[in-house]
């Protein structure tokens, strides 16, 4: 269907992109700011020294480790997201230190929670 582009003035399909449109700006979420707080920041730098820098799942050879001692591309992965209980965000028996493939895996669910919670109580038993 023809009709006047509120953006450009022009007459075109109205499923035509006349690139004119404003691109729609992400709305920031609680997750967001919390992400970039100096709690989570200070959380994550804590959590990473407790797992010595390195990727907890890398070191128990799990989960198609590459090598043991993998202390490259490391984050802090939450075993029960933020968006199914934003009181546990901060909780040291809900944080894990783990590299970027494995971070991943965690976030597909291919790796399974109990696993993650076990190696997090054992982590947390040492620390």
């Amino acid at each position: 269907m023809l009709k006047s582009c509120k953006f450009c003035g022009r007459i075109h399909d109205s499923r035509y992109d006349c690139g004119r449109r404003p691109a729609t700006k992400k709305r920031i979420t609680y997750i967001d700011r919390f992400r970039s707080s100096r709690r989570w920041r200070d959380k994550r730098e804590q959590i990473r020294r407790r797992d010595k820098n390195l990727c907890q799942i890398c070191i128990r050879n799990m989960y198609g480790t590459d090598r043991q001692y993998n202390y490259e591309s490391l984050s802090v992965h939450h075993a029960i997201p933020i968006e199914a209980d934003y009181n546990r965000r901060l909780d040291d028996d809900n944080l894990l230190t783990v590299c970027a493939m494995h971070h991943e895996m965690a976030e597909a669910g291919q790796i399974p929670y109990d696993e993650i919670k076990k190696i997090i109580d054992e982590q947390e038993a040492e620390g």
